[in-house]
């Protein structure tokens, strides 16, 4: 065989690869550039032509993340996040209550909401709580990351691998909540346990000395229109609406405003992710007609080979090497052709959100976290927060396996 023939699977290749590790040194670049350069790689060569990009895009994940970034800066802007978290928090008069209460809000959060988005905005949060409190902040903000991820494993829109599960399998909103929901409960609780007994200096049952203030700025008009709109989209979802169209026309009507600059919104909006989910499909997509995915599909005989463990540790270890979103478009064809996937889904959906609490690299709201820690001149170190999300994820995955093997396999 020709060079040229394998030239496409190297770029493909070296594009996950730098996907993996995030960046490509010495150069300047970052998941999205990467990709892009990769599908460029592949227009170069001539193994991908610039009329089938839209072939391999799934339009209707792009249309639902566009649209839940859009709900989520309406949200932030009218005050609802931060109001939620002043109002909940303040309620802890202890240590470990504090932590039970970022895990619970950051869990419930991330199921209805994307979960990078609740890291970005409860991480400062956070910060200042600790600080005034004179706390360390290390182990809330593992909680914070941790919980965001096993919260966004209950629902279709908690995080962009559900997204596009939930478009691929057709699987109505309600089945998938109640399916992998009490993954979601059983493994917060994990967070809770293992952090405060790799803590216990730190979560000791002393009442706090000091009580936190934040004022906190409402703009009633948004607030009631965002919490009214969001509220339908959740009754939407619950009544099998389509996802991908029940999102947007919920974002179409938060942008119908007389008071809200347009500017104002899309500066808010993610735009990278966009184009590195859309990259992505396409790299995806080459690499699904080529014939190294034929091979492994007659290699392997799907029907009675792929099972519970074999495709939670193929997701686990595919998470892990490519990141969790890119380990799912890979997994996308095999679990396709499945004369029942709905189990394999649910499989995939919780492993791969799970395997992300493994380390720091694990997922973006992980790296959330750290940046903006780091920003404020507090260092969550890789292993600092491996040392907990090991347990987290041995945990979480125990539980995943026993809920999947009992109720849904």
């Amino acid at each position: 065989m020709e060079i040229s023939t394998y030239l496409p699977l190297i770029i493909i290749f070296l594009t996950y690869f730098g996907i993996a590790i995030g960046e490509f040194p010495p150069f300047k670049s970052n998941r999205t550039t990467i990709s892009l350069i990769g599908v460029g790689a592949l227009v170069l060569i001539g193994a991908l032509k610039i009329e089938n990009f839209f072939k391999f895009i799934d339009i209707d994940t792009i249309i639902l993340l566009f649209s839940m970034m859009i709900i989520n800066t309406n949200l932030r802007l009218s005050g609802f996040f931060q109001l939620t978290a002043h109002h909940v928090i303040r309620i802890s008069k202890t240590p470990k209550m504090l932590l039970f209460t970022i895990v619970l809000l950051s869990s419930i959060l991330s199921a209805i909401f994307l979960n990078d988005t609740i890291c970005i905005i409860l991480t400062p949060f956070i910060i200042d709580i600790t600080k005034a409190l004179k706390r360390n902040p290390i182990p809330y903000l593992i909680a914070l990351a941790t919980a965001a991820n096993i919260g966004s494993v209950a629902t279709l829109t908690g995080n962009p691998q559900n997204m596009i599960i939930g478009i691929s399998s057709k699987i109505p909103y309600l089945d998938f909540l109640r399916a992998l929901s009490p993954i979601a409960i059983f493994s917060s609780i994990g967070v809770w346990i293992i952090i405060t007994l790799l803590y216990p200096k730190e979560f000791s049952s002393t009442p706090f000395n000091q009580e936190f203030h934040k004022t906190i700025k409402i703009y009633k008009p948004l607030f009631i229109k965002s919490l009214g709109i969001s509220f339908g989209l959740i009754i939407a979802f619950l009544l099998g609406v389509p996802i991908a169209k029940s999102a947007f026309i919920a974002a179409s009507l938060l942008l119908i405003t007389r008071r809200i600059k347009p500017e104002k919104v899309f500066k808010e909006i993610d735009w990278g992710i966009l184009v590195f989910f859309s990259a992505l499909f396409i790299i995806t997509g080459v690499l699904s007609e080529s014939r190294i995915i034929q091979s492994i599909l007659l290699q392997w005989d799907i029907s009675t080979r792929l099972n519970l463990t074999n495709l939670t540790l193929s997701s686990v270890l595919l998470s892990n090497l490519v990141s969790n979103v890119p380990a799912v478009l890979l997994m996308k064809p095999i679990i396709s052709v499945l004369p029942d996937p709905n189990s394999a889904w649910l499989t995939l959906a919780s492993s791969s959100t799970l395997a992300g609490n493994l380390t720091l690299l694990g997922s973006v709201a992980n790296l959330i976290v750290a940046e903006i820690a780091q920003h404020r001149k507090i260092n969550l170190s890789f292993w600092e927060y491996t040392k907990a999300g090991l347990l987290i994820t041995i945990f979480s995955l125990v539980v995943h396996f026993i809920w999947l093997k009992l109720f849904i396999w």
